[in-house]
């Protein structure tokens, strides 16, 4: 077990924890936040995305050690009900239905996307969304709300 200093969502939270654990149970069991979610546990589908440093990343397989001094946002640190980030409100206004399982996936990863590439083509989205896995067959509204959300951060 060893010390282990975390920035989440703006905030710097201490816990106690074996180095190797991944990520994903630390912001679920140890922090108690209810995104991202456990879905394969080998990085395969998407569940488990968050952003490290600005980049998405899969918490499932990335240790607690690993993070050091960066910085962790989470879907609930990505934009709030009153100013969500523009691929939130670009879900809501594309009415992208979801059971919501995997929305963490496809939001946090589309995220990170449109923060590096601010007008993306339908070929980068869809290589940036490849490897989410979603069972509701939402993928058309998903690339709407992308688009979208680019055209509203240009």
């Amino acid at each position: 077990m060893a010390r282990i200093t975390l920035d989440v969502n703006g905030k710097s939270h201490t816990i106690d924890a074996d180095p190797d654990m991944p990520l994903l149970y630390a912001l679920r069991n140890d922090l108690g936040l209810n995104n991202p979610h456990f879905g394969c546990g080998l990085a395969q589908c998407g569940a488990c995305t968050v952003h490290l440093n600005g980049q998405a990343i899969r918490s499932c397989v990335t240790p607690v050690s690993a993070v050091g001094d960066g910085k962790v946002v989470t879907l609930a640190g990505l934009g709030t009900p009153e100013k969500p980030h523009p691929i939130q409100a670009a879900y809501v206004t594309e009415q992208v239905h979801q059971c919501g399982y995997c929305i963490n996936g496809w939001v946090m990863t589309a995220a990170a996307l449109l923060n590096s590439k601010k007008k993306p083509t339908d070929a980068e989205i869809k290589d940036a969304l490849t490897g989410l896995k979603c069972r509701c067959g939402t993928h058309v509204s998903i690339m709407r709300a992308v688009k979208r959300a680019a055209e509203m951060m240009a």
